[in-house]
């Protein structure tokens, strides 16, 4: 979950993969099981090769922070 959350912040204004690969301290592998999970579920998606964190995201990344905290 914390790896999920992760990404939907870097992600929040765009970010390329190499950009969440590296700020979330991710290998390219993982990274993409995390980025593929995620736009099945619709929490980020893609337009061309930047990912942005949609609405129902920011959602999800507000609510699971509160409870991690």
């Amino acid at each position: 979950m914390d790896i999920s959350i992760a990404i939907l912040k870097i992600a929040m204004h765009g970010a390329k993969k190499t950009q969440i690969v590296y700020k979330a301290n991710l290998n390219s592998t993982i990274a993409n099981k995390y980025l593929s999970t995620l736009e099945e579920k619709k929490l980020i998606e893609r337009k061309e090769n930047i990912f942005t964190t949609t609405d129902k995201g920011r959602m999800y990344e507000k609510t699971a922070s509160g409870l991690l905290t």
